[in-house]
């Protein structure tokens, strides 16, 4: 393997968004670590990748698992002493989709949202921003949605205006949090912090009702994974577009 092959890691990404990320970025020539709930489905994704020719590793990673989180950053660390590309795709919906009344949300379910959509996400980047920090060029999406955005939420007007699922909103407002702040910790360093909205896409989250096929949703976050060094940190986009918060 080339000493210049950029290393990515992607979470949730033994189907949807998150295979379809993966295959661009090695089709571009990056090396990525494919992350899935099972060392088994994870080493078949790698498998199918390997079989297009690219160059892929599957590893063990349910996000919300500490020891899972823990043994990706030493595997990382001995077998590729960086990690240059942070995606962090895995996410979790509403039990109840849009049908939900906010005031009747429970505990569990706010719980159970945001123990994948936001504190696994600041575990497991924490967890390895050592590793990103030894990268020429590291780049972190985190991979949210518009339906996080408070602007957007509050303008009755807005196409997101009836879409309200509180838990789930809420868990990517909070995600669109920390981009912010992490984005602002690294700002004197090479590293890149962004969020990224896919778009509403034809996945098992999205359902069949969705407009976008998938490997148009995996473009914005494959674009920012490889951003230039005069790219945005800190901002909310969707193919290109920055997106209020």
């Amino acid at each position: 393997m080339a000493q210049d092959r950029k290393i990515a890691l992607i979470t949730g990404a033994n189907r949807g968004i998150g295979l379809e990320t993966a295959k661009q970025l090695g089709e571009q020539g990056v090396t990525v670590v494919v992350g899935a709930r099972t060392r088994k489905t994870a080493d078949e994704t790698a498998a199918s990748l390997k079989s297009q020719g690219i160059d892929a590793y599957g590893v063990q990673l349910e996000v919300t698992s500490a020891a899972d989180r823990t043994a990706v950053a030493k595997y990382l660390g001995e077998k590729f002493g960086k990690l240059d590309i942070l995606i962090n795709n895995a996410g979790v919906g509403s039990s109840t989709g849009f049908t939900n009344v906010t005031s009747q949300v429970e505990d569990a379910e706010l719980e159970r949202i945001f123990s994948t959509n936001l504190f696994a996400v600041v575990s497991l980047t924490r967890e390895l921003l050592p590793l990103i920090k030894k990268s020429d060029s590291g780049r972190i999406v985190n991979l949210s949605s518009i339906l996080g955005s408070l602007t957007l939420h509050a303008d009755p007007k807005s196409p997101i205006a009836d879409f309200k699922s509180f838990a789930y909103d809420a868990s990517k407002a909070a995600l669109n949090a920390y981009t912010i702040h992490l984005a602002h910790e690294l700002k004197d360093t090479k590293i890149k912090v962004n969020s990224a909205h896919p778009g509403w896409v034809k996945t098992e989250m999205g359902t069949d009702a969705a407009p976008m096929e998938i490997p148009d949703g995996a473009k914005t976050s494959v674009a920012l994974a490889l951003l230039g060094p005069d790219g945005p940190s800190g901002k909310y986009i969707h193919l290109g577009q920055e997106l209020p918060w």
